[in-house]
């Protein structure tokens, strides 16, 4: 069942001893029920909590079927809160008006994502079905240009649900505007809607409609793997637009947007009909999942637990925040009502006030109410990280935010969050192989985490392997988030010192290292760089006449600069032959491309670079792969990255 973080052990104890008195409060009835991957908590009755919970599940099996997916990752814990009343719901609304504010707002957050609906409107889960798939795009879809996102996001907004029937496909914006500019407008070309970014164009109607029509398409005539196989040319063999258009989808872009507009042309009627204001008809799809096969668990919620859990997410928007710490004030003052939720929503607080004493003291408050809650501990472990990160010293009680991350990750096996910062503390303790492992979980479960790319090029750079982290720093150096670029850019200079003296430059150690940011607002988006941590604890090697004139300050000559290996990296498909360990730990891989054997080495198999599996192979043979190299060398290439399929 769903993970949850509700655990009411005690509580319900209290509440099964006094059930009069319970009935008798005048206070909402508040319910928690489960799923196989969502929880609500909400004051309606079990009737409409489990609708939520399955247009839930359903939009997330919809999701899978639209991309193919078996598995989907949900690398963030998602609360959903469900209000019976109108006045409930305006009582935790934000002030910032939006469409389909009155219905559902969600709330993005460094620890977990909320989903707030208001169950006195019809189908209010649809105001934030825009909201949910992009965070599972993000969670489960590489990198993409601006018009993927786009145009999947409205395509699946148009999704209509009830307990065994869908429909989806209709133009999803407000009075058919899609539809309406479609018709009237000139059409932007494929490479101009292809190449734009989107800050150029994110407030461009006709960019978004045309980018949902072109999903349509690509979903209707199952094209949407040729969408794949273009992001591959245009990100991993950088071809110009044009001919990635050609290489993924057999046509010219002319020939590709005739074939789009034909399409909307013709299916223009039936997209009409499947317009947001007529109801589902007799010929609706049926659902992905119906709502009768989705099991559920109902828990009743001790007094004060659920006002505690509305504070805990209303402290999140500034507009209610004051009242929010009132209440959690109230419950904590209150023994029948005192909860380690309450405890732990105050430590949050005070985390972002960077108010650590407090925090770390509300923490331990609640860990003696309820040592085996998983917020708590994760509450903890990102107390040490921050603390860290704002002093610039190493983490204190390193073995124990180690302890509680492992904690977290066993409730939660999908938490991206947990195992980058596990992975931060790995390498801060110096179990490399583990910090590679855990990183690379993070990266499988939240895809579009460039900082956490950033992060698995520096444990490369500790564990010696320069080109694998060069790779990576090269790539990165390239980024559209210039903190990003700009941080490996950094890493980039200061490798060759590194890897010839142990230090880096003395400009670069003196200066402040850059921050790095991310859209998520995760504990890795102002993470100074533990790559600069960890340099601070390594010392140059020291020869004997340097130990002869440790005085003489003149007889120190800065190092001249090391050369920087400024071959160009390759990408290539092809099918592994053999590999030959016998020159261990370095290796030769023999690969078949295009019809030519080129032989690639690496200087140490075992700290190479790998995707799709977990560990190199010296048996590996008849192997469908992708390599990044650079040419020359000691063999046809050095090898940087080997891709298994």
């Amino acid at each position: 069942m769903y993970r949850s973080w509700i655990l009411l052990t005690v509580p319900l104890m209290a509440l099964a001893l006094f059930p009069s008195q319970v009935a008798a409060s005048n206070e909402p009835h508040w319910i928690r029920v489960d799923s196989d991957h969502f929880s609500v908590i909400t004051d309606a009755d079990e009737k409409k909590a489990h609708d939520v919970i399955a247009r839930f599940e359903q939009m997330r099996a919809e999701f899978a079927q639209l991309l193919y997916k078996s598995r989907i990752n949900m690398s963030e814990p998602i609360d959903i809160i469900a209000f019976r009343s109108e006045d409930e719901y305006e009582n935790v609304t934000p002030a910032r008006q939006g469409a389909g504010l009155s219905a559902a707002f969600c709330i993005p957050g460094k620890d977990r994502y909320f989903f707030v609906l208001n169950l006195s409107q019809n189908d209010s889960w649809r105001a934030i079905s825009r909201n949910f798939v992009q965070l599972l795009l993000n969670y489960n879809y590489p990198p993409t240009q601006s018009w993927f996102d786009d145009g999947f996001t409205a395509y699946f907004s148009s999704l209509r649900l009830s307990d065994k029937q869908m429909q989806i496909g209709g133009d999803p914006s407000e009075n058919e505007q899609f539809t309406n500019l479609l018709q009237k407008s000139t059409w932007l070309s494929l490479p101009e809607l292809f190449g734009s970014n989107a800050n150029d164009r994110a407030h461009q109607p006709l960019s978004e409609a045309e980018s949902w029509i072109l999903m349509h398409y690509l979903l209707s005539n199952q094209k949407l793997p040729a969408a794949g196989a273009y992001f591959g040319a245009v990100e991993n063999e950088k071809l110009p637009v044009e001919e990635a258009i050609q290489k993924a989808f057999g046509v010219s872009s002319d020939q590709l947007q005739k074939a789009i507009q034909d399409y909307f042309r013709q299916n223009l009627p039936q997209i009409q009909a499947e317009s947001n204001s007529k109801p589902l008809d007799q010929n609706a799809a049926p659902a992905p999942v119906t709502a009768d096969v989705i099991g559920t668990s109902t828990h009743e919620m001790p007094p004060g637990y659920a006002d505690t859990l509305v504070a805990e997410m209303s402290l999140r928007i500034p507009e209610h925040r004051d009242v929010a710490r009132n209440q959690l004030e109230s419950v904590i003052a209150n023994p029948k009502m005192d909860n380690p939720a309450a405890h732990r929503a105050v430590a949050w607080d005070a985390m972002q006030k960077k108010d650590y004493d407090h925090a770390v003291e509300e923490l331990g408050n609640a860990i003696a109410l309820d040592n085996k809650d998983p917020m708590t501990h994760y509450y903890l472990a990102l107390y040490k990280f921050q603390q860290a990160r704002t002093s610039g010293q190493e983490v204190k009680g390193l073995a124990n935010m180690m302890q509680d991350l492992h904690y977290v990750l066993d409730w939660d096996h999908q938490f991206a969050e947990a195992y980058y910062m596990l992975a931060v503390a790995q390498t801060e303790g110096g179990g490399l192989r583990a910090a590679t492992d855990s990183i690379r979980a993070a990266m499988q479960l939240s895809p579009r985490r460039t900082d956490y790319v950033l992060e698995l090029a520096r444990i490369y750079e500790d564990a010696k392997s320069w080109d694998a982290a060069t790779a990576l720093l090269q790539r990165l150096s390239q980024n559209s988030d210039t903190q990003i670029a700009s941080a490996a850019q950094k890493d980039l200079h200061d490798l060759p010192y590194i890897k010839k003296y142990g230090v880096p430059p003395t400009d670069s150690a003196a200066a402040e290292n850059p921050k790095v940011s991310a859209s998520s607002g995760s504990a890795a988006a102002t993470a100074p760089s533990t790559a600069a941590q960890r340099t601070a604890a390594r010392t140059a090697p020291q020869t004997s006449a340097q130990s002869s004139d440790d005085n003489d300050e003149a007889s120190i000559q800065p190092p001249a600069a090391p050369q920087i290996d400024k071959r160009p990296i390759h990408y290539a498909k092809g099918r592994l032959l053999s590999v030959d360990c016998s020159p261990a730990p370095a290796a030769i891989v023999s690969v078949a491309v295009s019809g030519k054997t080129i032989r690639l080495r690496t200087a140490d198999y075992k700290s190479l670079m790998l995707v799709g599996e977990d560990t190199f192979s010296c048996d590996w043979t008849n192997r469908a792969v992708s390599v990044n190299y650079k040419a020359g060398g000691k063999a046809d290439g050095d090898l940087i990255s080997l891709e298994v399929h």
